[in-house]
C-alpha cells in the first residue's frame, strides 16, 4: 500500500491517511465573517483528507481584511463553525482550523463597522484588496500596535483557539506566511520597531512565538501547529534575512511540543525551507505546495516529512484521496470561481463516482 494511504499521529491528531487539505480562502463566508451552508457542504464533501485545515479565519474584527472570509469571535460565527466541524466529524474526518489575522494586508470596506487597521509599524502595504463595493482598492495606513495592543492581540489568538475547540475543530493552525500580521512582525522590511518586538531576529519572532505560546496553553501544543513559508513576499513583504528569520521562529517554537508544522516550499531557490523544516523542528511535517500523487509518494518515502498537502487538486476533487487510491484523472479547478459568492465552483465539482477511470 502507498505510504500516502497509511495513518500517521501528529501530535493528539490522528490521521487515517497522510494527504491534508490545505487551507484556502474560498470568500464564500456572509458579510458578517459567518460560516455559511455552502462551507458546510463543501468540507463534507472532502471529508475523507487524513486532515482538513480550514481556510484563514480572523481571531477579531480588526484581523479581519478580505471580502467573505471567516471569523470565530463571537457566538454567531462559532454556532455556524459547529455545523462544519460535525458535518465532517460525521464523515470520519479530522478537521484544525487556520486561524488567520492579516494586519496590514486590509481596508475598511471589507471590515465591520469600528474595526482597525493594525500592525507592527505604520507602514502602509503596497498591495490592492477585492472588495464587493468598490471593486480594486488600495490597503489602509495601519495603526502601530502599542505593547498593550499586543498583549491584546495574543489573547485574541488565545481565545480564538478556544473559540474553535468549542466549534468542535481538533486543533488550530497559527498563519505565519503569506504577509500576514505575524509575518508583518518577522520581516525586517514591515517591523521597524525599538523595543522588545523588534530590531532582532529574536525580537521579531517574538509575536508568533508568544502566540503560540498562548494557544498552547490554552487548548495543549499537540493541537496547535505552525505554517511557515520562509522568503514569501506576498503582501509586500520583504527581510533582509528570511532564513535566519524562520530558523530563528523554528527555535522559538521547538520547545513547546507543537503538532506539526505545515512547511511551505521558499519560492526563493536558494533557500530550501524543507530541509530548514527537518533541521529545526522535531514536531510532524506537512509538506506543501505543487505536490501531486506520484510526487508526494517520493517525499514521504524519503522521509521528508510525515504528510503532505494539496490545495488545488482539492478544488475540483472533493474525493482526491479516492481518486489517488484508484489513479483516477483529476478534474480542474475553474479559476473565475475560486472566489466568487454561491455553489458554483466550490461545492458542485462530482465525486469520482462520476468519473470513468
Amino acid at each position: 500500500m502507498s505510504i500516502l494511504f497509511e495513518p500517521v499521529r501528529l501530535g493528539d491528531l490522528e490521521l487515517a491517511n497522510r494527504i491534508v487539505m490545505a487551507p484556502m480562502t474560498r470568500s464564500r463566508a456572509d458579510q458578517h465573517g459567518v460560516p455559511t451552508a455552502e462551507m458546510v457542504e463543501y468540507y463534507r464533501q472532502r471529508a475523507s483528507a487524513g486532515l482538513i485545515v480550514a481556510e484563514g479565519t480572523s481571531p477579531s474584527a480588526n484581523g479581519l481584511g478580505y471580502c467573505r472570509t471567516p471569523a470565530i469571535y463571537n457566538a454567531e460565527q462559532i454556532r455556524a463553525w459547529k455545523a462544519v466541524t460535525d458535518a465532517v466529524h460525521a464523515e470520519g474526518g479530522l478537521i484544525v482550523l487556520q486561524l488567520m489575522h492579516v494586519g496590514r494586508a486590509s481596508c475598511a470596506q471589507n471590515k465591520p463597522a469600528g474595526a482597525a487597521t493594525v500592525a507592527p509599524s505604520a507602514l502602509r502595504a503596497r498591495t490592492q484588496l477585492f472588495t464587493d463595493q468598490a471593486g480594486l482598492v488600495d490597503s489602509d495606513e495601519p495603526q502601530a500596535l502599542s505593547l498593550q495592543d499586543i498583549a491584546g492581540v495574543i489573547d485574541e489568538y488565545r481565545q480564538a483557539a478556544l473559540n474553535a475547540r468549542e466549534a468542535g475543530f481538533d486543533g488550530v493552525e497559527l498563519h505565519c506566511t503569506s504577509g500576514y500580521l505575524p509575518m508583518q512582525f518577522m520581516a525586517s522590511g514591515s517591523n521597524l520597531r525599538e523595543d522588545r518586538y523588534g530590531g532582532s531576529v529574536e525580537n521579531r519572532v517574538r509575536f508568533p512565538a508568544e502566540v503560540l505560546t498562548a494557544m498552547a496553553a490554552a487548548i495543549g501544543a499537540g493541537r496547535v501547529a505552525l505554517r511557515l513559508c520562509p522568503g514569501n513576499p506576498f503582501n509586500d513583504i520583504s527581510d533582509e534575512d528570511p532564513l535566519a528569520t524562520a530558523e530563528a521562529l523554528c527555535r522559538a517554537a521547538e520547545p513547546l511540543g507543537l503538532a506539526y508544522v505545515h512547511i511551505m516550499r521558499s519560492p526563493l531557490a536558494e533557500l530550501d525551507a524543507f530541509a530548514l523544516a527537518q533541521r529545526h523542528c522535531s514536531s510532524g511535517l506537512i509538506l506543501n505546495d505543487g505536490f501531486d500523487g506520484a510526487s508526494a509518494e517520493v517525499a514521504l518515502q524519503a522521509g521528508q516529512g510525515e504528510a503532505v498537502s494539496f490545495a488545488r487538486h482539492f478544488i475540483a476533487n472533493p474525493d482526491l484521496v479516492e481518486r489517488l487510491r484508484r489513479g483516477l484523472p483529476l478534474a480542474r479547478f475553474d479559476r473565475k470561481t475560486l472566489y466568487s459568492p454561491g455553489p458554483e465552483g466550490y461545492s458542485d465539482y462530482p465525486q469520482s463516482e462520476t468519473v470513468t477511470p
